[in-house]
């Protein structure tokens, strides 16, 4: 895999893929089969070993673990996975707008945008 990194920079990568598929349902107390179905609902894609087997980084396995919650209270995998996508899709754009927010510098009185931030109700308007 990545040969060239020294094994503590693995260790300490949220990306690196070290979990097989048997330990990382292990680790959720789920099934390869469930591993399987959030591949195919593409909510993760796991990098493939040499030999082809499926390999899972910790943080494939939080947003598993988070599609598994929402499959446990009832929600179907395909929906729990749609959750999870726009979930994270929400956070990442968050963290886009703070950082375009503190390279602004917080200018006099905030942007026009954060002035439209609601709409009377304290509810964001629909865009």
């Amino acid at each position: 895999m990545t040969a060239d990194i020294p094994l503590s920079g693995r260790l300490d990568d949220d990306d690196y893929p070290a979990y097989t598929m048997g330990r990382a349902a292990e680790m959720l107390g789920t099934t390869p089969g469930f591993l399987r179905a959030i591949g195919e609902a593409r909510l993760i894609t796991p990098l493939r070993s040499e030999g082809g087997h499926r390999r899972y980084s910790r943080y494939q396995l939080r947003i598993a673990a988070r599609a598994r919650e929402l499959v446990d209270k009832g929600t179907p995998i395909e929906a729990a996975c749609r959750i999870v996508i726009l979930e994270d899709q929400l956070e990442e754009a968050q963290r886009i707008n703070a950082e375009y927010r503190r390279a602004a510098g917080g200018s006099a009185g905030g942007s026009a945008g954060e002035k439209k931030s609601s709409n009377g109700n304290g509810q964001s308007p629909v865009p």
